[in-house]
């Protein structure tokens, strides 16, 4: 174990640093509206609004159709990426079906 000490004063100012620090975080999670995870989609719920396989989904992140966050081991998509992707995924869909294929 190792000890590392230094002065009262230079505690104090550390610890004031880091209480406008965490004044200034909460200040601007106040003024842009803090997101709550329901705001987001996860895989299962973009697979089931896009009617997409999850490889198709992961096609879809690895060619850079649909934007997606990465949080630990678990992706999440912004509903209006998903929204947008859906007309592509409807042409695609309707173009093969008129080629004769069905997806």
């Amino acid at each position: 174990m190792e000890i590392i000490s230094f002065e009262k004063r230079t505690f104090e100012e550390i610890a004031a640093k880091l209480d406008r620090f965490v004044q200034r975080v909460e200040s601007l999670c106040r003024e842009h509206g803090e997101k709550e995870t329901s705001e987001w989609m996860d895989n299962h719920e973009v697979c089931r609004r896009l009617r997409i396989s999850p490889r198709t989904l992961q096609t879809l992140r690895d060619n850079g159709t649909l934007a997606f966050t990465k949080i630990g081991n678990r992706t999440y998509y912004r509903p209006d990426d998903v929204e947008r992707v859906v007309g592509n995924v409807e042409d695609k869909r309707k173009e093969a079906r008129w080629k004769g294929k069905t997806i």
